[in-house]
């Protein structure tokens, strides 16, 4: 990918993020983020409740982040965002630190995620790929031929240097707070490359993967390795947990993902084989989906806020934990309607083996910052053991 498209090495100091030109107005007065007292044990990040949850172990307290937890809620998110383009922003490893760590100071959350973009991957290899704003990811040419299969462009891992700059920063910033890492799944990316951008149907995904079954396969594949490089790349520089977000996952049917997509999902995770990191798995409208989900090598399996956690339990199993699952949109309403809700969750998710709190799908931008604060509180207070 041109070098143009990143922040250039040469910038003048005075033009990087909290060094000067651009304001930090994350509200933390120190300049570290170290682990809410009670969120971690003496083993660090290792034994955090976090990564405690997702193994099936005891915790101190329920572990609470939320997807989307760095963005365009938080004001400072947005003034530090200004005039920068997203995917840029994303390759540049002062603004990823910072924005990373924004949600961390102001709401105390059990974790990190990292700032990146779901379709970061394929920008880095060299897809011609933009976000539009109010529209999303945009590919110039898609993928609608055998022949665009084969003439995809790999992702060499030399060309993540920036993404382990990031994150063997931010660990050391985040001491005993965990950083999750994630990634894209296989049939997330394949849909905005088949369909040239964001769609409802997926029609022509659908289409692709039904007509061209072996060109589908080599797509996945291709996208697979993808992914696990850029996990791999975040799990050597340090990230303590990784997650795979297969957004769209939800249209198809079980059958179908079954044969068709869990496959490349699993090769993700076993690209990751001798790294022992937690594995969280999440998709939108799974809910039929969630034991095969589970069954693509997850250790923890999210849920979005459609199925009731005590549900999600019974047909995940009990060899796997749960995260989430609170409606972002529960956030928007009154306080009462929101702590009865977090006590719901709360309680539903006592029936798995281990409960990460979160939501069931990401932060709507419009959210008060001080609601998710609240909410980080109201989960910690009632779970402590």
């Amino acid at each position: 990918m041109p070098d143009d498209r990143r922040v250039r090495p040469d910038t003048p100091r005075d033009r990087l993020p909290g060094l000067g030109a651009w304001t930090v107005v994350s509200p933390a007065a120190e300049p570290a983020v170290p682990s809410p007292e009670g969120a971690a044990g003496p083993g660090g990040a290792a034994d955090s409740d976090l990564l405690r949850a997702a193994r099936g172990l005891p915790v101190r307290r329920t572990p609470v982040w939320f997807m989307r937890q760095a963005g365009r809620s938080l004001p400072e998110y947005r003034a530090l965002r200004a005039g920068t383009a997203m995917l840029d922003a994303c390759q540049d490893p002062d603004l990823v630190t910072e924005i990373t760590l924004q949600p961390v100071r102001r709401h105390g959350v059990d974790a990190a995620i990292l700032f990146s973009d779901i379709v970061l991957p394929l920008v880095v290899a060299g897809v011609d790929l933009e976000i539009a704003p109010g529209v999303g990811p945009v590919v110039a040419s898609p993928v609608r031929t055998v022949a665009d299969v084969d003439a995809l462009p790999d992702l060499e891992p030399d060309r993540l240097d920036f993404l382990a700059t990031a994150v063997g920063r931010l660990v050391a910033e985040l001491g005993a707070t965990p950083l999750i890492g994630f990634a894209g799944a296989p049939f997330t990316l394949a849909t905005y490359l088949i369909e040239g951008g964001p769609s409802k149907e997926h029609a022509r995904t659908k289409a692709f993967m039904y007509a061209e079954p072996e060109a589908w396969g080599r797509l996945l594949s291709r996208l697979a390795a993808s992914a696990a490089t850029f996990l791999r790349v975040q799990i050597d520089a340090g990230a303590s947990a990784v997650q795979l977000f297969d957004s769209w996952a939800g249209v198809l049917s079980a059958a179908d993902y079954a044969e068709r997509v869990l496959p490349h999902s699993r090769a993700v995770f076993d690209g990751l084989a001798g790294r022992d990191v937690p594995r969280i798995h999440f998709g939108v409208g799974t809910g039929e989906l969630l034991p095969l989900i589970g069954d693509a090598g997850a250790d923890v399996v999210g849920v979005d806020w459609r199925v009731p956690l005590d549900e999600a339990a019974r047909r995940v199993g009990p060899g796997r934990s749960l995260q989430g699952n609170l409606d972002p949109a529960v956030l928007l309403a009154d306080r009462p309607t929101v702590d009865r809700e977090v006590r719901r969750v709360l309680e539903q998710g006592r029936a798995a083996r281990g409960h990460v709190f979160n939501l069931g799908h990401g932060v709507l931008p419009e959210t008060d910052p001080g609601v998710l604060t609240h909410v980080v509180d109201l989960v910690h207070r009632l779970s402590t053991r």
